[in-house]
């Protein structure tokens, strides 16, 4: 049997079947609670343990699941094998988006899940069931990508009531084939709050500079460098010590070198186009850095 802890907390699993996209959320009274109750992959699926949790039930739900088990069908072979099942707590959803959660009998009150199309919400220790119904609630009528919405589920299960204990970490945690820095594993989102006074509202600002830093541009949002904004932004990679070239030259290696070295330094290298053009996004970070004392 796998090591048991004790991340009693709310969670959500879902499937976005726009792209495919899995997750988990969660917020709990109890330190790195991302390093616990999250566990998924791109293309199989997203699973929540937590209650008196047995860590096992992640990765062993995946390989099921990876091996054409439904969320239903693994989470009857997790519970069934695992003698402790009453205290356990958890969610799974499948890449096919069938969903299912489980609570045991002997989870601490109040305790309970509901699932739905594509994702299941589940708690324990919580002050009611309030929780659980507003987190759901808030996931279906959100909009915006998966993480966004999932971040959504847990605001409002906290403004229903949370964990009865308080709040003290959250993570998020959303899996895309080929979706991390540089395309080379699936963890498309992986961001953790492990000890924070007020865990949902970090985790919403983490995600937003997340976006900043590393989402990739729309092809239709980037601008020519070219006329006065091309010679805009020579003089701020010059102010900023970058660029040496002549203001108003074409757009050059030593432009594009200066705004990559630019990008390196401030983690937008992602949001970078080899063509001669600049996503919005690095335009007005690179004007606020020039206006930084």
């Amino acid at each position: 049997m796998g090591r048991t802890v004790f991340p009693s907390t709310f969670s959500i699993v879902a499937f976005d079947p726009g792209n495919g996209d899995l997750g988990v959320a969660v917020q709990s009274k109890f330190l790195a609670v991302g390093a616990a109750v999250p566990c998924a992959r791109a293309g199989v699926g997203a699973i929540a343990t937590q209650a008196y949790a047995n860590l096992s039930y992640g990765p062993n739900g995946l390989e099921m699941l990876a091996a054409g088990a439904s969320a239903q069908e693994v989470l009857d072979r997790l519970t069934a094998a695992d003698e402790q099942r009453a205290l356990r707590q958890v969610g799974i959803v499948d890449a096919q988006g069938r969903a299912a959660s489980y609570t045991g009998a002997e989870c601490t009150h109040w305790a309970g899940h509901l699932a739905g199309d594509g994702w299941a919400c589940q708690g324990n220790i919580l002050v009611g069931e309030e929780t659980v119904r507003a987190m759901a609630s808030a996931f279906q009528e959100a909009e915006g990508e998966l993480a966004e919405r999932l971040v959504a589920a847990l605001a409002a299960g906290q403004r229903a009531g949370g964990d009865r204990r308080g709040q003290q970490s959250a993570a998020l945690l959303v899996v895309r084939s080929g979706g991390s820095y540089g395309g080379f594993t699936d963890r498309y989102l992986d961001l953790r709050v492990d000890d924070h006074p007020r865990p949902i509202e970090e985790l919403a600002r983490v995600l937003r500079l997340h976006r900043i830093y590393f989402q990739k541009a729309r092809p239709e949002d980037l601008i020519p460098l070219e006329g006065a904004l091309l010679e805009e932004v020579q003089t701020l990679l010059s102010r900023l010590g970058y660029y040496q070239g002549s203001i108003g030259a074409p757009y050059d290696e030593a432009t594009r070198q200066a705004l990559f070295n630019y990008a390196g330094v401030e983690n937008l290298e992602e949001r970078l186009s080899e063509a001669a053009r600049i996503d919005p996004v690095v335009l007005e970070f690179l004007r606020k850095s020039a206006e930084r004392p």
